[in-house]
């Protein structure tokens, strides 16, 4: 059998949001698309701001495809129709339609935001450390092989970044010369 093969940089410190034993969890309360939403994609909690945060995955309109987790992420959360819908129309997404799709846990009003999330935060660390690590182990046991699926997409990704006739380059820094990510 062939050795495996080893996630990249980007797919292991991400992941590590996902497999560490501390509760992650993202605050969103402006843009999250592409790389952004794939890093709260990681999170084990998603929040986000009513009217203020807006999710979306870009990439294949700019000759690529999410190539830090959202193929394998947004699929697990949504279902394969939603991620397509998500992936493919390359369309934006308010907080209200991302927690109607399952992309995040709930939109609260931005005033409520904030508190909610440290109250939540608060909770969650009261508990035992070591029953946070081991429900989140035993959860990510029901999971199917995450290091597959990430590198199902690396591969992918690695193939369009290698296509000469792509046109990302210059989709690339138009999407960046609108303002269409929220650094």
């Amino acid at each position: 059998a062939p050795p495996p093969v080893e996630l990249p940089f980007t797919h292991r410190t991400l992941d590590r949001l996902r497999s560490m034993p501390k509760v992650t969890i993202a605050q969103i309360e402006g843009m999250a698309r592409g790389g952004g939403s794939e890093v709260a994609l990681a999170c084990d909690l998603r929040f986000a701001a009513l009217g203020k945060a807006v999710f979306g995955q870009p990439e294949v309109a700019m000759g690529i495809l999410p190539g830090a987790g959202g193929t394998y992420r947004l699929t697990r959360l949504l279902g394969r129709a939603r991620a397509c819908e998500v992936i493919l129309s390359c369309a934006d997404f308010s907080a209200e339609e991302a927690e109607r799709l399952g992309w995040i846990n709930r939109a609260l009003p931005p005033a409520e935001l904030g508190p909610y999330v440290e109250r939540l935060a608060k909770r969650i660390a009261s508990f035992p450390a070591v029953a946070l690590a081991e429900a989140k182990r035993a959860i990510d046991a029901a999971s199917h092989d995450v290091a597959a699926g990430l590198l199902a997409e690396q591969t992918a990704f690695e193939r369009l970044m290698a296509d000469p006739a792509s046109q990302r380059i210059p989709r690339m820094h138009r999407f960046l010369e609108l303002g269409c990510q929220t650094r």
